[in-house]
């Protein structure tokens, strides 16, 4: 799957592209936290010039995902477990409205993808990397659903550093295909309208992925 897949985004620029593939990198820990970034190493490996990389190295810092030093370098941030609470604080907020929002505003085409991605929660039987992508993707989905950019972009960005804490622990958390089947009740709620359902879920799978994460840390 490619990191475009995952955002649920079309091609877009290749600044766009770039960065979608840089940050599936940061995310799923690929690349490591403290690693140094290397634009034009960057550049090679994905086949890009330089120019869609920087700009994408652009937006990735804005992001928190990587951090530039004068005279050092840009590195990928260490992901900081302290900031668990202060991410959970603007996820348990935001996430519930944008899965009613969904839940109300989704059109056919969007119902549509939910649709292909319950089918997906089904038929799933990887682990690991893969369970995260579509955990990526049905977050992503019902964001786009939301029809609010502003909301989607913030939540995309939250979700990311979120998804980080997440991988540094994989090896260590039993329940990860059960988290990420709890998206089957959520995708279902979105479908059928349930706006209050939609957001009750949302706001328990958030609850449960800190209190996860809690628990073996």
């Amino acid at each position: 799957m490619t990191a475009s897949t995952v955002a649920g985004q079309g091609d877009g620029t290749l600044a766009d592209q770039a960065y979608r593939s840089i940050s599936d990198r940061l995310v799923t820990l690929r690349i490591r936290p403290g690693e140094p970034i290397n634009d034009e190493r960057i550049a090679t490996e994905l086949g890009f010039g330089r120019t869609p990389v920087r700009e994408a190295l652009k937006r990735l810092e804005h992001e928190r995902l990587i951090v530039a030093y004068p005279r050092r370098g840009t590195f990928a941030t260490e992901v900081q477990i302290a900031d668990l609470g202060h991410i959970s604080e603007v996820r348990e907020q935001l996430e519930p409205l944008a899965a009613g929002l969904a839940a109300r505003r989704a059109g056919r085409a969007d119902r549509g993808d939910l649709e292909r991605l319950l089918v997906r929660l089904a038929k799933v039987s990887g682990g690991g990397t893969e369970l995260i992508r579509l955990d990526m993707a049905v977050h992503r989905a019902i964001y786009a659903a939301t029809r609010n950019p502003y909301l989607e972009d913030t939540l995309i960005r939250y979700d990311n550093l979120a998804t980080r804490i997440w991988c540094l622990f994989l090896d260590r958390l039993p329940g990860l295909a059960g988290h990420v089947h709890e998206h089957g009740p959520l995708l279902r709620a979105v479908i059928d309208g349930d706006a209050e359902k939609a957001a009750t879920l949302a706001a328990g799978h958030v609850e449960g992925f800190e209190a996860a994460i809690r628990g073996v840390i």
